[in-house]
């Protein structure tokens, strides 16, 4: 996204642990899914109580609702663990989970070949604060969707084959 002038403003507030503001987030979701007839997954969004007003208004507009949120369940130790080791492709995007082994030795994409790399936003100090922002202004939103019966709470602390597994069968429950 970031070869868009939009998808440049996104990377400038990623890339260094803060949350993409209400502002833009909002303007993305009006451009991009004005004419979305079909069903919509969304990741990482809505963030903030502003964004979940603005998602439930447009949603109305359409006649539409939401079928299911799923929530990640994971304690933060256990994020940042899975993070330290993730790598993306710097020519196809691809994510990979141990692209970088601890020597700091590089392994290619098996894709395209091309060179992996960490996030910017993987870096320790940066995710230590997006840790803290979602503590601050995206945990909080988990009892609005729970008291709405929304809410599929995934283990994802298991393999990531039973956590794929939950989450097809948690799919499969609200569609």
């Amino acid at each position: 996204m970031a070869k868009t002038p939009l998808g440049q403003e996104f990377y400038d507030y990623i890339s260094t642990g803060r949350l993409v503001p209400d502002w833009l987030m909002l303007r993305l979701l009006k451009e991009k899914m004005v004419n979305e007839k079909r069903g919509i997954v969304f990741d990482g969004f809505p963030r903030t109580h502003e964004q979940v007003e603005a998602l439930d208004a447009w949603l109305a507009s359409r006649s539409g609702f939401l079928n299911g949120v799923i929530f990640m369940n994971m304690p933060d130790a256990e994020a940042a663990a899975r993070v330290k080791g993730r790598s993306v492709c710097t020519r196809c995007g691809m994510t990979y989970d141990t692209g970088i082994d601890v020597s700091g030795q590089v392994f290619q994409c098996g894709t395209c070949s091309g060179a992996l790399a960490r996030r910017e936003d993987d870096q320790p100090e940066i995710l230590k604060k997006r840790i803290m922002v979602y503590g601050d202004q995206t945990e909080p939103l988990l009892s609005y969707y729970r008291g709405n019966g929304v809410l599929l709470d995934i283990n994802a602390k298991q393999p990531k084959r039973d956590v794929t597994i939950q989450i097809a069968m948690a799919l499969k429950s609200v569609v």
